[in-house]
């Protein structure tokens, strides 16, 4: 059994240990999923697209009406305090709102306070060898609930999506609807073609990650089209380089799909240059955008 580490954590208003915070039955994230969450990365203790995070976490509380606790200028304050009383430099700040505490009834009550969480952990990157070699990936009919713009804590779907590859030793599992890439269970999907980098468009079905927004903006740096349109699968399968995106993996390439190589000719299975390409501009970006 994995101990909770003894490290500072804020609940409700309160700072206190993360082995001793507690949380009603009756909090409708335990009884129904009833939150959303986001998770924003520091780099040397300063918060990476740290508004761009806000901003989605505004998104998502909207649309499953639960007012924001707290203006940005105080979540600021509360991740600066998480993450000073760590010891890693590069962390992870995860938040998470609830609907709060009430009697059991799926129709949503008006009268309660959500239940705010914060924590702050030590960041667990990719490793040297998987950013020189490339990972690997399963595919899989995406089975999740129609609405996966809501960054939400209803994680099952997503669950049951990454132990498919956990199953098979794989680093993710890249997911299709209707014959159309969606989203990997925990990361975005992009597909290189002919130089140029493509992402599945903005929907209810793909969760806008922060990285949208910036592998945008390196992109145009770089010189590298970018274009947000429907991939099919036999697009993704055929594809001259794959990668992932997150707050954790940054950008990785993916060089085996359900144990076939990625790409063409003397690069097959490899990382590709436009990888490399962002990889190297993504450093330069955390070093400027970061507060």
């Amino acid at each position: 059994m994995q101990k909770i580490p003894d490290s500072l954590c804020y609940l409700n208003g309160e700072f206190t240990s993360l082995n001793q915070a507690k949380v009603s039955v009756l909090d409708r994230g335990f009884i129904f999923g009833d939150g959303v969450y986001e998770v924003v990365p520091a780099y040397g203790r300063k918060l990476f697209r740290f508004d761009e995070h806000m901003a989605r976490l505004t998104r998502s509380l909207g649309k499953v009406r639960i007012a924001n606790p707290h203006a940005s200028a105080d979540w600021l304050a509360l991740c600066r305090k998480l993450i000073a009383a760590q010891a890693a430099d590069d962390q992870l700040v995860y938040l998470q709102v609830t609907r709060g505490v009430a009697w059991r009834d799926h129709a949503m009550p008006t009268d309660i306070a959500p239940t705010v969480f914060m924590m702050a952990t030590p960041m667990k990157p990719p490793t040297a060898e998987q950013r020189h070699h490339g990972v690997a990936c399963v595919t899989a009919r995406d089975f999740r609930w129609e609405r996966g713009d809501i960054k939400s804590t209803s994680l099952l779907g997503n669950v049951l999506a990454r132990q498919m590859s956990a199953d098979h030793g794989a680093a993710e599992t890249v997911m299709f609807r209707d014959g159309f890439l969606t989203e990997a269970s925990a990361s975005n999907v992009w597909v290189v073609h002919e130089g140029a980098l493509l992402g599945p468009p903005k929907s209810e079905h793909v969760l806008e990650g922060i990285r949208y927004e910036l592998l945008r903006e390196l992109c145009e740096e770089e010189g590298i089209a970018y274009n947000l349109r429907p991939i099919a699968e036999a697009e993704v399968l055929a594809a001259d380089e794959l990668m992932l995106s997150s707050a954790t993996k940054e950008v990785l390439p993916v060089t085996t799909l359900d144990g076939d190589p990625v790409g063409h000719g003397a690069l097959r299975g490899k990382p590709g240059p436009v990888y490399a390409r962002l990889h190297e501009a993504y450093q330069r970006a955390k070093a400027t955008q970061s507060i």
